[in-house]
């Protein structure tokens, strides 16, 4: 968790303090200015007093900074008996329009500012609706997952994950559209709202995926046709998933993989690759799948074991010298003993970042999974 930012009155009161600072600085160069010979003129340096509030303040108080120096450089002259002198009318007359310079500049930055509120608005609003968030408790499950997304600004991406409850247990889905960024949003709530529609129902977990396979490929094949009438390149569009149904009861979770990652099983300090025997072609590509074509592997998930569910940007991620993040090595010596999920994808987040010295660079959602006694 990041340092939470200044509350309301805070900001208020450091905002009033900081007014002081051109305050003071107009008053110094005014004072240092009539004492000073009367060849010396620091009147010019009064610009510096509406350029300093533009960095803290809006319009209005820069407005009023920027009137204040000219009223002072005004005050100046007649102190100085310069009034009507040609330097002092250039001087007062750049002051002022660099001064009217500084205001248009500063509205402008602070529509911009809000413009891009009302996007992060939008944004959260739309992560809400597509991305719901996780419970943390299902059952016997405790569930934890966070989602990074590569797009600067951006709170989604092509990335997701879900959840669904079921009589017999919960079941997951994480996947990866192929592309990145906010042009996936489409095909990645294509997937989502298939899986919400269908995951509930009690029908075996191939029956699932042979749906979530119809669902997207009619979805892609609709978005597809609208784009190439639009002359847009669609290019090769489909979607990688990862579909997990753990029961209540019974030490067992059931797996079909689509084209994605392997999940990661940590069992008693070692993490394991959760490999099936057979891995079916990534959703969306139109292959005319049945449910026969979906081989269920089954695995072990015993009370304190940890499942990870994972994207490829968190595998793929490349440090400086181009090695790739070792995933398997980093769980074991970041999980400990019994480490709660949470706890678990903060550390990988931490440790994470640290391996690529900043941000993530492609789109990265995790989601981790313990079975309680």
């Amino acid at each position: 968790m990041g340092e939470r930012a200044p509350s309301g009155p805070v900001r208020v009161r450091a905002g009033r303090l900081l007014i002081l600072l051109p305050i003071g600085l107009i008053v110094l160069i005014a004072v240092t200015d009539i004492l000073a010979p009367a060849d010396i003129h620091l009147g010019p340096l009064l610009v510096v007093a509406p350029a300093i509030t533009a960095s803290f303040a809006g319009p209005r108080t820069t407005a009023a900074i920027g009137c204040l120096a000219v009223a002072t450089l005004v005050s100046i002259g007649i102190a100085r008996g310069v009034i009507t002198t040609e330097n002092l009318e250039v001087q007062i007359a750049s002051l002022i329009a660099i001064g009217a310079f500084i205001v248009v500049f500063v509205r402008l930055q602070e529509r911009r500012s809000l413009e891009l509120q009302r996007a992060r608005t939008v944004s959260e609003a739309t992560q809400r609706v597509l991305l719901r968030p996780l419970p943390t408790r299902a059952g016997p499950l405790r569930i934890a997952s966070e989602y990074h997304a590569a797009t600067v600004g951006a709170r989604i991406g092509g990335d997701l994950y879900a959840a669904a409850r079921t009589q017999h247990g919960t079941r997951l889905v994480i996947g990866d559209v192929r592309g990145k960024g906010l042009e996936t949003l489409g095909d990645a709530a294509l997937l989502l709202g298939a899986f919400h529609a269908a995951a509930h129902r009690q029908s075996p977990l191939p029956e699932l995926a042979a749906s979530l396979e119809d669902s997207v490929s009619w979805g892609l094949a609709e978005v597809a046709a609208s784009d190439e009438a639009a002359g847009v390149d669609i290019g090769e569009r489909f979607v990688t998933a990862a579909i997990v149904d753990i029961l209540d009861d019974g030490p067992q979770l059931q797996l079909i993989n689509c084209g994605h990652p392997p999940p990661l099983l940590l069992h008693e300090g070692r993490a394991v690759l959760l490999e099936g025997a057979q891995q079916c072609p990534p959703l969306g590509l139109g292959l005319g799948l049945d449910v026969t074509d979906y081989a269920v592997a089954d695995f072990l998930f015993a009370p304190g074991d940890l499942l990870l569910l994972y994207t490829d940007g968190l595998i793929e991620a490349r440090d400086g010298d181009g090695r790739f993040y070792p995933l398997q090595e980093r769980v074991e010596a970041l999980a400990g003993d019994h480490v709660a999920p949470a706890e678990l994808l903060r550390r990988l987040t931490d440790d994470l970042q640290q391996h690529l010295g900043g941000p993530v660079q492609d789109d990265t959602a995790m989601i981790a999974v313990t079975r309680c006694d």
